[in-house]
Parts: structure tokens; C-alpha cells; sequence
């Protein structure tokens, strides 16, 4: 049966708009997100784009080594001991680095990547509001032949978060197991991860001669538990702050008489910013070898 040309036309009409309405729906949908490049690198990011994440490679990884690090024998000896327990296959523990600021803990993460990373271990960097994300990471890289550790930096959380329970069920409270190649090593200034409040002490009972906490303590203890080893990390003294410095301006070509010389700016840099650590050590031995190799007075120290 043969169409008039008016109903050609129509027909011809109705086929581009829906044509247009399909474009303008696809421009809508987030992009496509990449398959992981595991050979790409031997750290990763996790990235979100409209609501879908993908691994991005960390092309350029921190270059610090366990030999770096000063003044924290027995932490770099504990999480040493778990790693490589863990890349050969054997169980090995979640891993929660807890102490002062600036102590090492983020460096000695990546410094035990750098170590093991020609025996299988890679590192993926997850930053606190994409824990929601956790379970899909795990499944992203179970049955790979890599062993993973899961980064969280700088982790604190307030009472609530939907990051939180994430967590806590990838930790030890989900139906699946974790996978055998997957561990989580976070940091935090927190024991407990969860800000404390003074009115959860009117929680505690005393039962006979023993105390027990209220519920609002016993949940903010739960999730630490659920990490397996935890690693303390304490404020330099005046000698082990001097000790870093020492090691970092001699990594910036500085002599031994030269640091010799500038301990006391060395300990008035630290003064002036209210903590002795290694970060802040790091910082005056940069300073110190930009005004020695370019002949610079002091900056005030």
C-alpha cells in the first residue's frame, strides 16, 4: 500500500525529533569509565565522574623508601612484618596508623609500597567520601593475581556517615568475605576514628566493681577493632626531630658541618610552627638548601 506524501513527510518529522531526543538523552548519561590499566602503574586512584568510578594510575608514585625514614624502627618493623606476610599469600592484618601529626605514617604507607611493589603489591588511594565506593573497588580487583592494599589517608569521621558503615562492613561485617588479596591500611589523628565527647562518659555503668562503657563509646571502638594491627606514632624529641633534619639536608646535598651549624634555626623553625616532626623537618631542610645553594640570607628563622 502506497503513502502519501503527507504521510511520508510526518513520518520523515516524527524519526528526527526522536533522533534528537535520543542524542539529547545520550549527552545526558555519564561517560563510559575505563577498564583498570594494571600494568600501568603500581598505585592507583579512585576517580568518580558523574557518579561512576574508575582506577586512574599514578603515573609518578612518591619515590620515599623505608631507609628514609628515621626515629620509627618499630612501627616501619611491625607494618614490615604484616606487608610481607601478606604479599606471600599468607593472612596478614588490617593495618590503622594512629599518633601525632606529621610522624610518618601516610610516608611509611608508601614507602612499604615502594619496597614490595616488584613482589606483587599495589596500592590503591581512596579518599574518605568515596568509601561508599569500597565494595565495588573489591570487586574490581578480586581474583587478581596483585595483592592490594586499600589507602585511606588523614581518616576521621563524624557520627552518621554512610562512609562509615561502608567501612566497617568491608572491614568484618559484610556477608562476603574480603577477598585474600585485599587490605585496608588507613591513617588518622583518631584512635577511634570518631570524634569523643565528654557527655559519653555519663553513658559508663558500674556493674559490681566493673565499668562499662555506654553505647556511644562501644561503637566508636568497634570500627578500630575491625583493624587487626595498629601502629602508634608518637612526637619527636629535640634529638629525633634534629635526626630527620640532618637526613634530608644531607638528601639535598648539605654537609655534615653546615647542618651542624644551623641546629638552632632548625629548632626555631619548629618552635615557630608548634610541632617537631618529620614533615616539619622535611620543610627547614628544604628551605635550608634553597638559601645555602642559592646563597640566600635566613628567612627569619
Amino acid at each position: 500500500m502506497s503513502h502519501s506524501p503527507q504521510r511520508e513527510q510526518l513520518l520523515e518529522q516524527l524519526l528526527t525529533r526522536a533522533e534528537q531526543v535520543l542524542a539529547r538523552f545520550e549527552a545526558s548519561l555519564p561517560p563510559l569509565t575505563p577498564a583498570p590499566d594494571w600494568d600501568a602503574a603500581v598505585a592507583f586512584r579512585w576517580r568518580k565522574t558523574q557518579g561512576r568510578g574508575w582506577l586512574q594510575p599514578v603515573r609518578h608514585p612518591h619515590p620515599i623508601r623505608l631507609a628514609d625514614l628515621d626515629t620509627i624502627a618499630d612501627q616501619k618493623a611491625r607494618i614490615v612484618a604484616n606487608t610481607r606476610q601478606f604479599v606471600a599469600g599468607q593472612p596478614a592484618n588490617n593495618v590503622l596508623l594512629t599518633g601525632a601529626r606529621g610522624c610518618g605514617k601516610s610516608s611509611l604507607v608508601k614507602a612499604v609500597l615502594n619496597e614490595y611493589a616488584a613482589d606483587g603489591l599495589r596500592l590503591i588511594e581512596v579518599d574518605k567520601a568515596d568509601l561508599v565506593d569500597l565494595a565495588d573497588i573489591v570487586d574490581l580487583v578480586d581474583g587478581r593475581p596483585e595483592r592490594f592494599v586499600i589507602f585511606c589517608d588523614d581518616l576521621s569521621f563524624e557520627a552518621g556517615e554512610t562512609a562509615y558503615k561502608a567501612l566497617k562492613s568491608v572491614l568484618d561485617g559484610s556477608v562476603a568475605a574480603p577477598p585474600a588479596n585485599v587490605l585496608i591500611y588507613a591513617t588518622s589523628n583518631r584512635r577511634h576514628l570518631m570524634p569523643e565527647y565528654f557527655s559519653e562518659n555519663l553513658e559508663t555503668t558500674r556493674v559490681d566493681d566493673e565499668i562499662h562503657p555506654g553505647e556511644a563509646t562501644e561503637e566508636k571502638i568497634s570500627l578500630s577493632e575491625r583493624f587487626g594491627l595498629w601502629i602508634s606514632f608518637y612526637p619527636f624529641s629535640q634529638d629525633d626531630y634534629l635526626t630527620v633534619v640532618g637526613r634530608w639536608a644531607r638528601h639535598f646535598g648539605i654537609s655534615d658541618a653546615v647542618i651542624a651549624e644551623h641546629q638552632r634555626d632548625a629548632l626555631n623553625w619548629a618552635l615557630s610552627r608548634g610541632s617537631r616532626s618529620g614533615r616539619v623537618a622535611w620543610q627547614y631542610a628544604r628551605d635550608l638548601a634553597g638559601r645555602i645553594n642559592g646563597h640566600l640570607p635566613g628567612a627569619g628563622l
